[in-house]
């Protein structure tokens, strides 16, 4: 990750952050103040998004590094592995709203809930609508950057303002005298939550695992490479993810005619091609084959 890219992440981790410590002070005060012990759980939880922030901006930060002597590839699967941490997190939470409000239905106690006041009615919509805004905010950042750390935080906002719509309906099914209601809305809204969770971890385990481009981002490589000139064909392409990146070892035939030089050249052509093609890809190996003696020696260029 460039060093404005990682500016523009740093951004808006610092803004996700003071926007989160702002908007848990408010929740946990009506909490207190209004008598709903489920806008202190909400409180707690956006407090628990400032961590999941912190951990995302660590690992953008340690992404962009540079190569050296033990990571000679980069350092951007740190980048996955905050997505990963992200994604434990955003499913310990949808697992807990989810296990609190069966343990609730379970016991069955809800006459001996105290009726919340207004103020926490306003404190959660008030969430629901910063914490929507937050993650439209990060994902729009995430995108931009082509972050997948950033936009699994992005998810845990909008997971974080799914919690506080379970706790508008609990506070208002309380006032309406029906309590059971934040219970079924605290299941269901888990659900979608431990959803969300699951996509985000198993999409950074693909990129962790070297798993190939998908494959109209290959069909389009072959047709940079193929129309190049002196390109005859390519005997192999091999792509890998290497966290948001692209690495790629490519063989390609020439005329066994062709001088050293002149095979050099075309392997930087196709090179350049691809990489002005495709900006994500940041290693590239392009072996050059004779065509016509395959026991000729080949020439090969890395960039």
């Amino acid at each position: 990750m460039n060093k404005t890219n990682q500016q523009i992440a740093m951004r808006a981790g610092r803004n996700s952050i003071i926007i989160n410590i702002i908007l848990s002070a408010f929740k946990l005060f009506a909490g207190i103040f209004a008598n709903s012990a489920a806008m202190i759980s909400d409180a707690v939880h956006s407090i628990a998004d400032l961590f999941s922030t912190v951990v995302a901006l660590i690992g953008i930060k340690l992404a962009g590094k540079e190569a050296d002597k033990d990571h000679p590839y980069g350092h951007e699967r740190f980048e996955c592995v905050a997505t990963l941490i992200l994604a434990v997190l955003v499913l310990s939470v949808g697992i807990g709203i989810g296990w609190a409000g069966i343990q609730r239905v379970i016991a069955g106690n809800f006459g001996d809930i105290a009726v919340p006041g207004i103020l926490a009615l306003i404190a959660a919509v008030v969430s629901i609508g910063v914490k929507e805004g937050v993650y439209w905010y990060m994902r729009a950042a995430a995108k931009k950057i082509d972050s997948t750390a950033l936009m699994a935080d992005a998810w845990h906002s909008r997971a974080d303002g799914l919690s506080s719509i379970g706790s508008f309906i609990g506070i208002l099914g309380a006032m309406l005298g029906f309590p059971i209601m934040d219970s079924i809305a605290a299941i269901i809204i888990s659900a979608f939550i431990i959803r969300t969770a699951i996509g985000i971890g198993v999409d950074a385990l693909k990129k962790m695992t070297d798993r190939a481009a998908d494959d109209e981002t290959l069909d389009e490589m072959r047709k940079i490479i193929l129309k190049h000139e002196c390109v005859v064909s390519i005997d192999q392409l091999k792509t890998r993810l290497f966290g948001n990146k692209i690495h790629i070892d490519l063989e390609i035939s020439v005329d066994a005619d062709y001088t050293l030089q002149k095979a050099h050249d075309a392997a930087h052509d196709v090179q350049d091609a691809i990489q002005n093609k495709f900006p994500k890809v940041t290693h590239c190996t392009v072996h050059v084959n004779p065509a016509k003696q395959e026991t000729q020696t080949s020439a090969s260029v890395e960039c």
